[in-house]
């Protein structure tokens, strides 16, 4: 009965923490595959590090949650308040991995710094992305209202749904057909789960999880390698990370690049925790607002301050696990045995066990609700700014992936370093890799801007269209977006006086005839009126 007073665990909570123990568990295992595969970082680093700071995040966040559900339900007498679901945050994952951290890493390497530097630097810039996210997450619970009123709905959520197609949904959907056997199963099931709402003994994604572990191991993907083993369960072993002040200091001079990054993630993050709390309400469970985004944003600190890269959320899908029979204790058991398993260094061993093709269904899921939020929470008739806001991060992904192949063909090494001798033959067959490494720098403000422009637009609010181009032109202009240069293996943002002007000077022009607009729409009324 909802008047018998809240209880710290209950049944379902048993299942509410196979589904978001699950889905943190796979954003742990990505963080050890990107870290691994993606940047090099060694597993000192990954273990003794970045993990159980991401474990004590969870910690901190799923217990502040559960005490605040807790209290909550005990001042109103009810027995069925649910807490807020919490994680790792799967779109800043991305973002920071590919926006960030590579960057920096690829520049300290070309030029010509070692190994074990560029991987300082790479992990130094993570950590101020991180702490740069959670800072705005804790301050804008005082200035939400604001900035909802400020940031149409349509670029925030087709800025972010680019980099949910390109970096996750076509990324694992590449992954889903080099592996056909284990990726489409797993994907049936997550569909006809998550979809079409098919009600199952277990979890959905627990059981595409076991099935896609058993079709990897019958497929030759799940090999318990000795070697492998071993140094894994070298790691395991309580690890306790010190405050990582000193190299959050040393990183200041990585603040001003990635802005460009970090303060879009961070007001995405902020504003998806209140569409977030909103469905929460909507479910029949009112949180403060203040608190909660408040919550949030200390968990992202405490990633950040003991060496995580990776900001912490408030999740979607809590009609979904108070609909499972989830409360309170679903919340603080995730805390308790993710932040475990971080701490003691098991998720090595976990990883071998699990393959990424056993729950890359998932994370492909992701990146179809964020994109398909994208068109379902805004008016129809900003569907085409929905779609421009789509193209940058699409941009961003493919000059990602043709930097690889280029790299993977042996340019970009001391031999043949990158440079313009590059575009010419890339141009001559259609694939116009200036525009998609000018789209690549800036990509997340560029696209929120470009969405902007598009929704005043429709709107017929020409003037403000025009505000949007030229904040676009002064971006440009001092290098924050578009300008980019080569290094001897990738391309960078290239600051400075002047170094955007071609793409300012383009800007300037759309403003100009956003003003013209402006101008012929009021010359039209006033004739009307006549």
């Amino acid at each position: 009965m909802a008047s018998s007073g809240p209880r710290w665990l209950v049944a379902g909570d048993i299942d509410g923490l196979m589904g978001l123990g699950l889905d943190n568990l796979i954003q742990i295992l990505l963080i050890l595959g990107l870290c691994r595969g993606v940047l090099g970082f060694p597993d000192a680093l990954i273990f003794q590090v970045i993990l159980p700071a991401a474990g004590l995040s969870l910690v901190v966040g799923n217990g502040a949650y559960a005490w605040q559900a807790f209290r909550l339900a005990q001042r109103e007498g009810r027995g069925d308040r649910t807490a807020l679901p919490y994680g790792i945050n799967t779109v800043s994952l991305f973002a920071y991995v590919f926006l960030v951290m590579l960057p920096v890493k690829l520049a300290a390497l070309g030029q010509g710094l070692p190994e074990a530097e560029a991987v300082r630097l790479s992990w130094q810039a993570g950590l101020m992305a991180c702490l740069g996210s959670g800072l705005i997450e804790a301050g804008g619970a005082w200035l939400v209202g604001g900035l909802r009123r400020w940031l149409p709905r349509a670029a925030l959520l087709s800025t972010l749904a680019g980099i949910a197609l390109g970096y996750i949904a076509l990324g694992f959907l590449l992954r889903t057909y080099a592996q056909p056997v284990v990726g489409l199963a797993v994907l049936a099931v997550i569909l006809v789960t998550y979809y079409g709402q098919l009600r199952l003994p277990l979890p959905g994604g627990l059981i595409a999880v076991l099935l896609g572990i058993v079709l990897a191991a019958a497929t030759g993907l799940v090999s318990i390698d000795a070697l492998t083993w071993q140094t894994n369960a070298a790691q395991v072993g309580l690890h306790l990370p010190p405050l990582q002040l000193a190299a959050l200091w040393q990183a200041r001079g990585q603040l001003l690049p990635w802005l460009g990054v970090i303060v879009p993630m961070g007001l995405f993050n902020l504003l998806g925790s209140l569409q977030n709390l909103e469905s929460a309400e909507a479910a029949g469970d009112r949180y403060p607002v203040k608190s909660s985004l408040l919550i949030n944003g200390v968990g992202t600190i405490v990633a950040a301050a003991l060496g995580s890269c990776f900001p912490t959320t408030i999740y979607i899908g809590h009609p979904g696990w108070k609909g499972m029979g989830a409360r309170i204790g679903y919340s603080w058991l995730n805390g308790v045995v993710m932040g475990l398993g971080c701490l003691f260094g098991v998720f090595g061993l976990v990883g071998q066990l699990v393959p990424i093709e056993a729950g890359m269904a998932i994370v492909l899921y992701i990146g179809l609700v964020i994109a398909a939020q994208s068109f379902q929470a805004t008016p129809a008739a900003h569907a085409p700014a929905v779609v421009l806001g789509l193209l940058p991060g699409l941009a961003g992904w493919g000059a990602l992936l043709l930097k690889a192949g280029l790299r993977a063909g042996g340019a970009g090494s001391a031999a043949e370093p990158f440079g313009p001798a590059l575009l010419l033959p890339l141009q001559q067959a259609d694939v116009w890799a200036a525009g998609a490494f000018a789209l690549e720098q800036g990509q997340i403000v560029a696209a929120m801007l470009l969405a902007a422009m598009v929704v005043y637009v429709i709107e017929q609010r020409f003037v403000a269209a025009a505000i949007a181009a030229g904040l676009a032109a002064l971006a440009s202009w001092f290098g924050l977006i578009h300008a980019w240069r080569f290094t001897a293996s990738d391309t960078v943002l290239q600051m400075g006086w002047g170094t955007g002007g071609r793409w300012a000077l383009g800007y300037l022009l759309m403003a100009l005839v956003f003003s013209a607009a402006a101008l012929a729409r009021q010359r039209g009324a006033a004739d009307t009126d006549c």
